[in-house]
């Protein structure tokens, strides 16, 4: 039996306005205007529907000055998706940007490293360069989905489904994992933080919110060698997505592009 091919699609659903400074360590030559979109990931196929990620909320971000364009479920909608209905939720990472929103999931098994619990609950977070981008309600939030048998923790990598695998790559945070994905054109790696940019990626030049710099570059080698190639790698917060890829419809453009 040939393994099953999904289709997957990137849902903006926030925007900040940033530095090309704040994006490298070391700042960049050439600083000018380098925004972050934020996303949310869907993939479909073989009877499945995956949710990467679930966003902020519009309180989050108030809270921390970005601009909220729609509730990530709200985008699902879009796409014919009931977030109350996704049985399986990917979180690549528990910043507030990737997990805010996850009750909003209520039948999903949450999938997580146990690296990333052990980070987000450990010693680290005594310290704010750590801490910074954790929501300590998010954290705990995810402590009672464990005691509620709903997280489903992975230790480096496996197989979520036939086609669909999970990657500890690090770097970001000390439990940071990508999403490869099998389409029509091959393995496509939903990179989420592991390269903010595709400039990250593409020229190894870290982003400065960083657990280990060493597990960052690394972690650009690993993106590459799972990839069918370096363009089936999506970076997490990189406006050219919307521009690179088609949207998934008239409607939605600006809105949800097509990856595969």
């Amino acid at each position: 039996m040939s393994e099953p091919r999904y289709e997957i699609y990137a849902i903006k659903y926030a925007h900040h306005a940033r530095r090309a400074s704040e994006n490298f360590i070391g700042g960049d030559p050439h600083d000018g205007p380098m925004p972050l979109d934020y996303f949310v990931w869907l993939v479909r196929g073989a009877g499945r529907e995956i949710v990467v990620d679930t966003g902020f909320s519009a309180a989050m971000a108030a809270k921390r000055g970005r601009d909220h364009l729609r509730c990530p479920t709200e985008g699902l909608r879009l796409l014919g998706t009931d977030a109350r209905a996704v049985k399986d939720v990917v979180i690549t990472h528990l910043h507030y940007d990737h997990v805010g929103n996850f009750d909003r999931f209520p039948s999903a098994t949450l999938h997580l490293q146990d690296l990333e619990m052990h980070y987000a609950t450990g010693r680290y977070m005594c310290d704010e360069c750590f801490r910074g981008a954790y929501e300590v309600e998010d954290v705990v939030g995810m402590v009672r989905r464990v005691y509620e048998g709903r997280v489903r923790f992975h230790q480096g990598d496996g197989e979520l489904a036939p086609g669909v695998s999970l990657h500890l790559i690090g770097g970001h945070t000390m439990g940071m994992q990508a999403v490869r994905v099998m389409t029509r054109r091959g393995a496509v790696v939903l990179a989420s933080d592991a390269s903010h940019f595709y400039a990250n990626v593409e020229e190894a030049r870290p982003f400065p919110i960083v657990w280990s710099v060493a597990d960052m570059v690394d972690g650009y080698r690993r993106l590459r060698e799972l990839a069918e190639s370096s363009q089936h790698i999506i970076p997490g917060h990189d406006p050219l997505v919307m521009e690179r890829y088609p949207a998934a419809g008239r409607e939605l453009s600006g809105i949800v592009a097509r990856l595969d």
